[in-house]
C-alpha cells in the first residue's frame, strides 16, 4: 500500500468558520421545517373550521407547505455539499 501524504490541517479560525456555517445551515433548515409545519396547521385549521369557504385556501396552504419543505431540504443538501467540498479542498 502506498503511503498517503497527510493533508494539511485548516487553521483554527477556518475550522471554526466552517463549523459556524454548518450550524447556520442547520438552523436555516429548521426554519424551513417550522414554516412548513405552521402552514400545515393553518391549512388544517381552515379545512376544519370552514370546509366550504376555506377548502381551496386550506389545500393550497398544504401544498405550499410541501413545496417549502422540499425547497428547504434541497437547499440544505446543496449547501452541505458545498461545505464538504470546501473542507476537503482546505
Amino acid at each position: 500500500m502506498p503511503a498517503s501524504t497527510p493533508k494539511p490541517a485548516l487553521p483554527l479560525s477556518d475550522r471554526l468558520a466552517l463549523q459556524r456555517t454548518r450550524l447556520a445551515n442547520e438552523r436555516t433548515l429548521f426554519t424551513y421545517v417550522r414554516t412548513s409545519l405552521a402552514l400545515v396547521g393553518f391549512g388544517l385549521a381552515l379545512l376544519q373550521l370552514h370546509p366550504e369557504r376555506g377548502g381551496r385556501l386550506g389545500y393550497t396552504a398544504l401544498a405550499v407547505a410541501a413545496v417549502v419543505l422540499a425547497l428547504g431540504g434541497w437547499r440544505f443538501r446543496v449547501h452541505r455539499r458545498q461545505l464538504l467540498a470546501s473542507e476537503a479542498a482546505g
